[in-house]
Parts: structure tokens; C-alpha cells; sequence
């Protein structure tokens, strides 16, 4: 039997895959391609390029490989974005997931592990954040993750469909096989190690007066591959008949931007400048994870829980892979 991991050319998706090969799962992937890359799945992994919303190509694929369960990463991610465009994030990460449920349920697949996001959150009230925290979300792509989980809610209860849905914090790191390459690319350690390539003059520091020990806001990364873990032992637990869960995913701690700069600069042994520019509006001065739950529920232990440890394993792909997937 066949995981469906829709999304699973993308950064977090590929390194799913990855490890579910290596732990002898039978993953097939969906991927439309539009943000994620062939390069980062294996060739001998079966593979179909389109969209989740199309359901006879769902249909078929859960047929033709006798699929059990779903690994649903596939969405659009940037926030900004979302902002100026929110037809397409409502239209991809809400309605075309309503179309994969749907798939799921017609062909009696009742376990699925969704990708949400900390941003159903939406502005902290306390930190660090549980999975009792109010949700009121920001932004479109927020509300589109919400609006999902809303959903799952309603379907196991209509209709027996079993969910894990992790809400993750900073996603960062890499294996050896697969890294982070966006187009355009947002993410703070990335950019940072732009600068480390020569690739970009210096690194944007987005306000250095927030109530935190150097003035710059603390985030909770999470190393790509412990997020990977997660959601592999997600699947066990509902296969071992598991009721449905949210939990968020982050270490429990946090990191300054200040502090990912000068870890980068030890790490690479590159002088990375720095420049401050005003906030950006919305950005609180901490986003940090309560995590216990995905440690009691699903026996979950983050290996890489130190930042240097992430900036080495991201340093180290972009190396390898200086264009990206671009070789």
C-alpha cells in the first residue's frame, strides 16, 4: 500500500519522501511543480505532475497504487503575497484541498497528515504559543490554512476521515539530498547564506528595537528533518488508531536574528553584513512554540534542536548545491 504525499517536490515535502523511503514506505508523489522541483524526488519514486484540485487524476492515482493514507503539503506559502493575490490562495490551499478530500473519502482513505502553519494563529497573545491559543490569522494564507483545518474537523466527524495537522513554526536545514530553493526566496537562514555565496551584498535586519535582548525579533526553528520525523510518527499513530490532532511543531525555544547572523558567520567563516531596516508590519517581537504535545501524543524528540547544527546542515547543501536544484 502508498502514501500520497501531494506537494512532495517541495522544500519540506522532499525530505518527507526521503525518509519515508529510507524507513521502506511506498511514497507517491503529486506535485504541480509550480514551487517544487523534480531534481529533489528520486526517480524511482512514482511521479505525477498536476494539481491536487483534479480530481479524476487523484482518482486514479489512489487506485492505481492501492493508496492507504495522505501527506498533504501542497499549498502556496507567501504571505505577502496572499495579500495582493488571495483568489489564488483561497483557490489553491482551500478549494483544491476540499477536491482531495473529497478523493480521500470516495475511496474509503480515512488518515491524513496536513501541513498547517503557526499563522492560524495570527498575532501572539502569550508566548510560547499552545495549541489552545486563539486563532485569528493575519493573512489570506492564514485564513487558507485555517479555513482547511475548519474543514478536517468537520469531515471526521460526517465522515471518519482522521487527521494530524502540525501547525509548524520555522522550518530551516537540510539532508545531504535535499535544501531550500524558492523562487523568489524569503526565508532568513537561506538569505543569510546568500550573502556567505556572494550572491547578494547583505542581509536585511527588519528592526532592532523590539522588546527582546539585542532589539531583533526571537523565532523557534525547527530543523527540516526533526518536522520530517514528526509527521512520519504522525502516521503511525493514526494507523495504530490514533484520534485526530493539532500540534505545533518548534522547539520550544528561540533564536534572535541577530544571533542566526552570527551563528552563519561562525558556521561559514564568511564576514555576512548586516543592515537594519524598519519593521515590517504585523511581525511580533516573539514566535515561539509550546510543543509538549507532539512530544506526549506522538513520542516526537527534535534531534537538530541546536541552530548551529541547522546553519551547518544548510550551509553544507547550499555548497554542494550552489544553484540550487538549478545544477
Amino acid at each position: 500500500m502508498a502514501i500520497l504525499v501531494t506537494g512532495g517536490a517541495g522544500y519540506i515535502g522532499s525530505v518527507v519522501v526521503e525518509d519515508l523511503i529510507e524507513q521502506g514506505e511506498k511514497p507517491v508523489v503529486l506535485d504541480n511543480l509550480v514551487y517544487g522541483h523534480r531534481k529533489a524526488i528520486d526517480e524511482s519514486v512514482a511521479f505525477y505532475e498536476g494539481d491536487i484540485g483534479d480530481k479524476d487524476l487523484v482518482s486514479r492515482i489512489v487506485r492505481e497504487h492501492d493508496v492507504e493514507s495522505c501527506m498533504h503539503f501542497s499549498a502556496f506559502a507567501f504571505v505577502g503575497e496572499s495579500v495582493e493575490k488571495p483568489q489564488i490562495y483561497y483557490g489553491n490551499n482551500f478549494v483544491q484541498t476540499l477536491h482531495l478530500l473529497d478523493v480521500l473519502i470516495e475511496n474509503n482513505i480515512k488518515k491524513i497528515i496536513f501541513s498547517s502553519t503557526c499563522a492560524t494563529y495570527g498575532e501572539p497573545q502569550y508566548v510560547p504559543i499552545d495549541e489552545k491559543h486563539p486563532q485569528f490569522p493575519t493573512s489570506p494564507y492564514g485564513w487558507s490554512k485555517f479555513m482547511v483545518e475548519r474543514a478536517l474537523i468537520d469531515y471526521n466527524a460526517a465522515y471518519g476521515l482522521k487527521y494530524v495537522a502540525p501547525r509548524y513554526f520555522n522550518a530551516c536545514g537540510a539532508t545531504e539530498k535535499n535544501g531550500e530553493h524558492h523562487e523568489p526566496e524569503t526565508h532568513l537562514i537561506p538569505l543569510i547564506l546568500q550573502v556567505a555565496q556572494g550572491k547578494r551584498d547583505s542581509i536585511s535586519i527588519f528592526g532592532d528595537d523590539y522588546s527582546t535582548p539585542d532589539g531583533t525579533a526571537i523565532r523557534d526553528y525547527i530543523h527540516v528533518s526533526d518536522l520530517s520525523q514528526a509527521h512520519i510518527l504522525a502516521l503511525e499513530y493514526l494507523r495504530k488508531g490514533g484520534d485526530s490532532q493539532f500540534v505545533n511543531l518548534g522547539i520550544g525555544g528561540g533564536y534572535s536574528v541577530a544571533e542566526v547572523i552570527e551563528v552563519a558567520r561562525k558556521v561559514t567563516g564568511k564576514n555576512i553584513e548586516a543592515k537594519i531596516a524598519p519593521r515590517r508590519p504585523g511581525d511580533p517581537s516573539h514566535l515561539v512554540a509550546d510543543a509538549k504535545k507532539a512530544r506526549e501524543v506522538l513520542g516526537w524528540n527534535p534531534q537538530f534542536p541546536e541552530i548551529e547544527a541547522i546553519i551547518e546542515s544548510a550551509w553544507a547543501w547550499h555548497q554542494s548545491h550552489p544553484n540550487g536544484y538549478d545544477l
